[in-house]
């Protein structure tokens, strides 16, 4: 679902990067599960909010101070696929398009897709294409079709850009 990525207040509260570009969506969660030692704790929430437009602020019922917050940036959050909120169109989870084939509209098929990187500022396609790896930026207007049914992801990207990895 997402991950903690730092404090937000003395009080305990937390910012959460979560695996969407539809923030809105969580903020009537009531509990989450916190990767904590490679076992996943149930965390009630207490308050939650957006922050910034694409932070999730939450306050656990479980963490009152500083100390108790900093024990926890940097862990994974987790929600059973059951109660994530459905998507439709062109909006996806990260880990749902694992293994989704991409393909561009001028090149063909680039490969399956691997993973998502989300550790820069813009969030990129990793693409495996007979063993090299392709990295796509997760731009809105390059993506044209996500289709479920045949676990394809139709891109548009710039002419040149995969070809200088190849």
């Amino acid at each position: 679902m997402g991950k903690i990525v730092r404090k937000y207040s003395f009080k305990g509260e937390l910012l959460i990067k979560l695996d969407t570009d539809e923030p809105e969506l969580f903020t009537e969660m009531e509990s989450v599960f916190v990767e904590q030692r490679k076992n996943l704790i149930p965390f009630f929430i207490e308050e939650s909010s957006l922050h910034k437009s694409e932070l999730l602020r939450v306050r656990f019922e479980e963490v009152k101070n500083e100390a108790e917050a900093d024990a926890l940036i940097g862990a994974h959050l987790y929600l059973p696929l059951e109660f994530l909120p459905k998507l439709t169109g062109n909006k996806f989870y990260f880990h749902e398009i694992i293994g989704f084939t991409a393909e561009d509209e001028s090149f063909g098929i680039i490969g399956k897709i691997t993973g998502v990187n989300d550790t820069t500022s813009q969030a990129l396609f990793e693409i495996d294409r007979s063993g090299k790896q392709i990295l796509i930026p997760m731009i809105d207007h390059f993506i044209k079709k996500v289709d479920r049914e045949t676990k394809t992801i139709l891109l548009d990207v710039p002419e040149g850009l995969i070809e200088m990895y190849l």
